[in-house]
């Protein structure tokens, strides 16, 4: 096998500010993706200190860290991006499919206008950051499952950005952050990672042409949604068992960092559900 490394480009790490919710009421109490299962009993104390551990990496890395008081009752409000979309200090709120989180959009939407930043509220259904990631200056964008198109429109409109539509087709990859990684914000042919499969046949042309040098992951590292990880250009933080997409990120120039989220996989989310960045 040929090491890629000493070849590898020089990655530079970029200074990263995120929000996240610590998981003091997670549990799985219904089912609104194939994860969950709410006859499978949940330990929310452990899904704490494995919180606790990606929080710590994230401070350890450097990064501005925001948090956002969880709500009893709304037991997914640690998934942090689906609470909206936060681009030039402009937050587009979410506007959830599902009732049981539907709450969710408003009590982000709260902590946006509380801490500085200017408050678009959505008409279309979307779930935030888990459908929308900024590669360069385009806005890839999820549906299928999740986000109406119609939601798309919405962010060209209020970002003036390009924004290109994906659809995804599986629904165990039921948003874009479960199924495409943003490696290098910046952009450039190998600056994100995928999985084919999640993508419809139109959507996977764009891919494979905008981005001929991407990461392709295999089943067995997104079937632990090593995907749904978070980079700063340089350390990407993912899922301790996908060890395949591990060794390939070092090949690249990445510093990978494997961290347990097995419990929070247990509501449908990993590393990158968790953290929501804020673009001021």
């Amino acid at each position: 096998m040929t090491d890629n490394s000493a070849t590898a480009p020089e990655r530079v790490a970029t200074h990263r500010t995120v929000l996240m919710c610590r998981p003091n009421h997670f549990t799985v109490s219904y089912r609104i993706n194939p994860w969950m299962h709410p006859d499978v009993p949940t330990d929310t104390s452990l899904a704490v200190r494995q919180w606790e551990t990606l929080y710590a990496k994230y401070l350890e890395l450097g990064f501005d860290v925001e948090l956002i008081d969880g709500i009893d009752g709304l037991p997914d409000m640690v998934y942090a991006a689906n609470g909206g979309y936060v681009l030039d200090g402009v937050a587009y709120g979410a506007k959830f499919q599902y009732p049981e989180r539907q709450p969710e959009g408003p009590a982000y939407m709260e902590w946006f206008a509380a801490n500085g930043f200017t408050v678009a509220e959505p008409v279309s259904t979307n779930e935030g950051e888990g459908d929308f990631l900024l590669v360069g200056d385009t806005i890839y964008a999820g549906t299928g499952f999740r986000s109406d198109t119609a939601s798309h429109d919405e962010l060209r409109k209020l970002y003036d950005r390009e924004v290109v539509t994906l659809k995804l087709v599986d629904p165990a990859f039921y948003h874009l952050d479960t199924a495409f990684a943003v490696l290098d914000s910046n952009g450039g042919p190998g600056s994100v990672a995928f999985l084919p499969k999640a993508f419809d046949a139109a959507s996977l042309g764009i891919l494979d042409e905008r981005f001929p040098d991407a990461i392709h992951v295999n089943d067995v590292d997104a079937a632990v949604l090593g995907l749904n990880s978070f980079s700063d250009g340089k350390n990407v933080i993912i899922a301790q068992r996908a060890t395949d997409f591990e060794r390939q990120l070092t090949e690249r120039g990445f510093a990978p960092h494997g961290v347990d989220l097995s419990e929070l996989l247990l509501g449908g989310g990993g590393v990158k559900c968790c953290t929501l960045e804020l673009r001021r």
